[in-house]
């Protein structure tokens, strides 16, 4: 991306994923303007070299005169909900703020000629994948209205680029975990539902143990199956797709995540070996609206984005998880 047009836009900057994001990005030289409303973000953690701005997506007075004022050549736009348990129980809440605010910010872009997007999707999209590795073109059947409201924005870009000059990219996230190596960002939440972040919690004695919700999966062990990729590989492939936007001018969408599953209680086992079994556990129920299998096949955006990861490794991982938490008390 030329440094004439690096004034990048970032909803829900105060978030986890998009602080993390934010920070490469500032790294790396280019202007970021973090837009978030502070609901579930934290301030904290925005880079201070970033221009914040506490409002909501959907204020649309404020965020058209923001881009005309910045002439941003990119958005990358977080902002949202994020729990599925909580979207079962408040789906008209979660249709509001992941899909009918986002409309409303994404067409205030359009009507600016801010054209150029990166959304933040999720794996959740394809509820129970037929296959072990799910590709892009594998059948959409989300299970849960987060899951929904994320395809419902998905389909909306998709729809709104045949039709005007749009392009996006779509990134649908497999399981996000660990924290920045300098620990400048992390997860915080008090109502998280991570199995990375409640391990951590449980090893720092914040929490007494963790419940593994449900033994009964037709899985290797029982146990959900999920595919753990690193915060900052996932932040490396915004940059990456911001890249490959302004290169290519074309759309596309990629999941992201590693290509390797693991159980809830080998999580467990690995995070015990790391910490010489800190980790207390009990079963419980299933949560409505969890799959049992889903592990991503990452071979097109490797391919497409010439892209490789950089922290592949489960026990990396839970330790920057664990180093944040610690940090957090």
């Amino acid at each position: 991306m030329s440094k004439s047009s690096n004034n990048i836009l970032v909803t829900g900057g105060a978030g986890y994923i998009g602080s993390h994001v934010t920070n490469l990005l500032i790294d790396k030289g280019y202007n970021v303007t973090v837009i978030d409303n502070l609901i579930t973000g934290n301030k904290e953690l925005v880079n201070k070299k970033a221009n914040f701005i506490n409002c909501d997506i959907a204020d649309e007075n404020i965020i058209n005169n923001l881009i005309k004022k910045n002439k941003f050549e990119i958005v990358i736009h977080f902002a949202g909900l994020i729990r599925v348990d909580e979207s079962v129980e408040q789906p008209e809440r979660y249709n509001e703020f992941n899909f009918e605010k986002a409309k409303i910010f994404l067409d205030t872009c359009f009507k600016n000629n801010l054209k150029k997007i990166i959304f933040s999707s999720t794996a959740s999209v394809y509820g129970n994948p037929k296959r072990l590795n799910v590709s892009e073109e594998d059948d959409l059947n989300p299970l849960n209205p987060y899951a929904e409201t994320k395809l419902k924005l998905e389909n909306y870009l998709i729809n709104k680029s045949k039709s005007d000059n749009i392009r996006y990219i779509i990134l649908r996230y497999f399981n996000v975990a660990g924290a920045d190596e300098k620990l400048r960002s992390g997860l915080i939440s008090k109502y998280s539902t991570h199995l990375i972040k409640i391990a951590s919690e449980v090893a720092v004695n914040k929490r007494d143990e963790m419940i593994i919700n449900g033994d009964d999966y037709d899985t290797k062990d029982g146990t959900a199956v999920r595919d753990y990729i690193h915060v900052s590989d996932l932040a490396d492939i915004h940059l990456a797709s911001a890249e490959y936007l302004n290169e290519n001018n074309s759309s596309n969408i990629f999941n992201c995540g590693y290509g390797k599953g693991f159980s809830v209680k080998e999580v467990i086992e690995t995070f015990n070996k790391i910490l010489d079994n800190k980790i207390k556990f009990k079963i419980g129920p299933r949560r409505p609206g969890d799959s049992k299998h889903v592990v991503a096949n990452p071979n097109k955006f490797m391919k497409t984005l010439s892209w490789k990861p950089k922290y592949n490794d489960l026990k990396y991982i839970l330790k920057t998880a664990y180093e944040w938490e610690k940090k957090l008390i």
